[in-house]
């Protein structure tokens, strides 16, 4: 098998590309690197689909180094044939090596095992050939009974050589193959109650669907259920297609009276042994492709997530809702430092006037222009309380609050991080602090949590953590490196995320510039301890120093190819400063990009980066999406009707539909069904931090449910 091939046929692009991302990746370069500085070498693959390519070759290697276990298995047991090796090489799917290997594999003690003890395997040899004779099963098995060896009756012969027999057609790889196909074509998983009181799980008590059209949410769901014992789930087929499937090459209508025999013990094959080896390996593979899903959905609206639009140049007012321990307030300037911090208790039962008086005396000292409000417990009434702070100082539009999930806010502030960034604060205030700089800047603060803790997935708890892990801290990596970090402000969290740079080598960056003061240029941080070369050319490209001389340095440009770049401005008799606004653009499309990229001896697609970050230096990706939406009222349930047109925010994309912030307390849902066209999977339409416009369809109080609709009435 070759790696390179596959990989390629699978993700529609060319060997030679798979290749050289192979090449790259053998050698220590990380995605975001590869996706950025070496297009040439891969033909300007994106980041997505590198990443799917680095998981596809793991998968691969590991499948490799299975097909070479069981080749020296088979060595080993003295099984190993060229044939069996063919077989072994053609199978793609670890299940396919498995079932190849399945009739050597060592076994507990089987009832054939003890049957083949006895001496019956000759006679379950004769009984398979079906030969048309005169001679009878029972008469054929006769000459094996023996009270020594625990054959006490012909019936217990004829037992043994049909267990022998069931075996070896429970082994054979092609009637599995055969059945799977089978399955993958008429299996129904089919769930009923495990237990007589109502749950959630109360729509799967009497339910069936077809395995092959199940969605990933359902098959989670069945899953979480069957563990908490409510549910009991199975797989169910024709009992008669699965045994004409069993019997196929094993039962041969020769007229011979051993064909019956030989029939029964098929059906006992796949009675005793395949149906519930297939259960389990189908259940298996249904929860591993539903928890794929759920992971790529939920790394699909992190990475929104991360990179909705910062709020800059902005004092924040951030409003931690509580309860018994009051609402927790932090006032952060506009580079995120914190100015005043206090607790009041604005809910109606507890000293609203006092609260009110002290909140707009730290709007007015501090020129407060937008509060980030948390959505968690007694965020509504936080809400309305701050409208009515809104109101009583009349600023108009100088004044606007946002609802900001606060998931894993509480995770952060707890942790060694937010100790070690915020020690002279309680654990409540440091949620303050953390809700109100994700409205500044989002991908810095979130950066700081658990990508698992910030809630914009689907049965979270129930997926692999491994994989969940490995995927989202992808998308981390890619987001930070794609929007690049100021080498001179940022923390070592974030700074840990760059391509190249783990927790230790961002630590000793921080170190070392507390204590020799900001960073002039990128070359400097080669004197950083433990930052080698091949993690200075990792990172070095999406590091930013804003204050250097040189402004390629507050670029994305790679200082491997600062002499490309210089050399570009001299082509056309330009400053860094020239350069910018679409001139140096302008006259490289004059001249040709191919011409250029010739003369200067570097790629196009390189080419075109220099100039693209030339146009544009210091640019941030996340400032060309559309910004956050911030209110200025608010919205009581009863205040929707059916029809009524709102504009809302998506915070949560599912198989099922997305949510949508609307200004009420409850997020109402969108379902698949109520989008524009139809489509497949909703983050076809939308995805996390869209801003659309919704109708309302329902508003059920009862069940505090909202639904929406995005089709005009």
């Amino acid at each position: 098998m070759n790696i390179a091939e596959v990989i390629a046929k699978e993700l529609s692009i060319q060997p030679w590309q798979v290749e050289a991302v192979i090449a790259l990746m053998d050698e220590g370069a990380t995605v975001p690197f590869i996706a950025r500085y070496r297009k040439e070498q891969h033909g300007e693959l994106d980041d997505t689909k590198l990443r799917t390519l680095e998981e596809r070759l793991q998968q691969l290697r590991n499948l490799e180094q299975r097909r070479n276990e069981i080749s020296e298995s088979l060595k080993k047991l003295d099984k190993w044939t060229e044939e069996l090796q063919a077989e072994l090489d053609n199978a793609l799917t670890l299940a396919r090596l498995e079932d190849i290997y399945r009739p050597y594999r060592p076994k507990r003690r089987t009832r054939a095992m003890i049957a083949k003890e006895k001496g019956l395997e000759p006679l379950a040899d004769a009984m398979l050939l079906q030969l048309p004779t005169k001679k009878t099963p029972e008469e054929m098995a006769a000459e094996y009974v023996d009270a020594e060896k625990g054959v006490e009756s012909v019936e217990d012969a004829l037992q043994g050589a049909m267990d022998i027999i069931a075996e070896r057609v429970s082994d054979d790889a092609a009637v599995r193959d055969r059945l799977k196909r089978l399955y993958a074509r008429e299996c129904q998983v089919k769930t009923v109650a495990a237990k007589e009181e109502d749950s959630v799980y109360r729509m799967y008590y009497d339910y069936a669907e077809p395995m092959r059209t199940m969605p990933s949410h359902r098959v989670l769901a069945m899953d979480r259920g069957e563990k908490e014992g409510w549910l009991k789930v199975s797989l169910q087929v024709d009992g008669d297609h699965a045994h004409t499937g069993t019997r196929q090459g094993w039962v041969i209508q020769t007229g011979s009276p051993c064909t019956d025999y030989v029939q029964r013990a098929c059906d006992d094959a796949y009675d005793r042994l395949i149906a519930p080896s297939l259960d389990n390996e189908l259940r298996g593979d249904m929860t591993d492709r539903a928890q794929e899903a759920a992971i790529g959905v939920f790394a699909m609206n992190l990475r929104p997530l991360l990179m909705q639009p910062p709020v800059r140049g902005r004092v924040v007012m951030g409003l931690d809702p509580g309860i018994a321990h009051g609402c927790k307030i932090a006032v952060v300037d506009a580079t995120g430092r914190v100015l005043d911090t206090g607790v009041v208790y604005p809910l109606p039962h507890q000293r609203p006037e006092a609260a009110k008086a002290t909140v707009m005396k730290m709007i007015r000292q501090w020129g407060v222009s937008v509060a980030a409000i948390g959505n968690g417990t007694a965020s509504r009434e936080t809400e309305q309380f701050f409208v009515g702070v809104m109101k009583a100082l009349d600023l108009g539009d100088k004044l606007k609050y946002m609802i900001v999930s606060e998931a894993g806010a509480s995770v952060y502030s707890a942790s060694k991080l937010a100790a070690e960034e915020f020690p002279q604060f309680d654990v409540n205030l440091r949620s303050a602090v953390s809700i109100a700089r994700r409205l500044q800047d989002p991908l810095a603060e979130l950066v700081k949590i658990d990508p698992k803790a910030i809630g914009v997935g689907q049965y979270q708890h129930d997926l692999k953590e491994a994989e969940l892990d490995h995927a989202l801290d992808g998308v981390v990596e890619d987001c930070v490196n794609a929007v690049g970090v100021d080498v001179n402000t940022a923390s070592w969290s974030l700074l840990s995320h760059i391509a190249g740079i783990n927790a230790t080598v961002a630590k000793n960056i921080v170190t070392y510039r507390e204590e020799n003061g900001p960073f002039k240029s990128r070359a400097g941080l080669k004197k950083v301890p433990r930052l080698g070369p091949k993690a200075f050319e990792q990172a070095a490209g999406f590091l930013r120093v804003p204050d250097a001389k040189d402004v390629l340095e507050n670029t994305g440009v790679h200082p491997e190819s600062y002499d490309a770049a210089r050399e570009l401005l001299k082509r056309f008799d330009l400053t860094a400063k020239e350069a910018a606004g679409g001139t140096l653009k302008k006259a490289a499309e004059e001249a040709g990009y191919a011409l250029l990229a010739k003369e200067l001896n570097i790629g196009e697609p390189t080419l075109r980066d220099i100039v693209e970050e030339l146009n544009k230096p210091g640019r941030d990706p996340r400032d060309e999406l559309p910004p956050p939406m911030l209110r200025a009222d608010v919205l009581e349930m009863d205040d929707l009707k059916t029809g009524m047109e709102l504009r809302g925010t998506v915070r949560n994309v599912t198989d099922f539909g997305a949510f949508v912030d609307i200004g009420v307390h409850r997020d109402g849902l969108v379902h698949i069904s109520q989008f524009t066209r139809r489509v497949r999977h909703p983050s076809e339409m939308v995805r996390v931090g869209d801003v659309v416009t919704v109708w309302v369809t329902e508003v059920d109080k009862q069940k505090n449910r909202i639904g929406l609709t995005m089709r005009k009435p």
